[in-house]
């Protein structure tokens, strides 16, 4: 790793406990702050860490884009006529996972690996989902059904990934 990566993801952590502060106070204001910046020194220290495999970096720094990107689309206040920005965020974000996903398996593990991350993730997803639409059914939410699903499967196809590659902070960020 680099001596500005290093810096970078010391950066990251910081504005990250800001995040943490804002939220525990309710500071619309650092929270705006600190969010954002957090996931922008990733994106630059996934920029100028040194690689083992550039590709894989390459889909990283995309996926940390697309994460910012959904950072910021769920800050956003709801609209005047009450649009909310939740859909653009999960979007976002399921983009980012299947983006880190790609990153993963473009240098993953054996058919048996993906198999057997396919097992342990299912494991967790399957009473997860099941309790997500429960609560969605519930509050009157169905129409999120769908993209919520949809945004759990990339989650796990990533989580697989990152288990089959076998790279601990994958399976961490998991």
């Amino acid at each position: 790793m680099t001596a500005t990566a290093a810096a970078l993801f010391a950066v990251a952590a910081v504005f990250a406990v800001g995040d943490w502060v804002a939220v525990a106070e309710a500071s619309a204001r650092l929270e705006y702050l600190c969010k954002p910046a957090a996931t922008a020194a990733l994106v630059v220290a996934a920029i100028t860490v040194d690689p083992v495999h550039a590709d894989t970096r390459g889909w990283f720094v995309a996926a940390l884009t697309l994460c910012l990107a959904g950072d910021v689309w769920l800050m956003l206040p709801t609209g005047a006529r009450g649009h909310d920005w939740f859909v653009p965020g999960l979007a976002s974000f399921l983009l980012a996972q299947l983006a880190f996903a790609i990153g993963f398996a473009l240098h993953g593990g054996s058919a048996g690996s993906y198999a057997l991350g396919a097992v342990l993730v299912l494991a967790v997803a399957v009473p997860l989902a099941t309790r997500f639409v429960r609560a969605l059914v519930q509050g009157g939410q169905r129409a999120l059904i769908g993209p919520v699903l949809a945004y759990l499967l990339a989650i796990a196809a990533m989580a697989t990934s990152a288990v089959a590659a076998a790279n601990a902070w994958g399976v961490a960020g998991a």
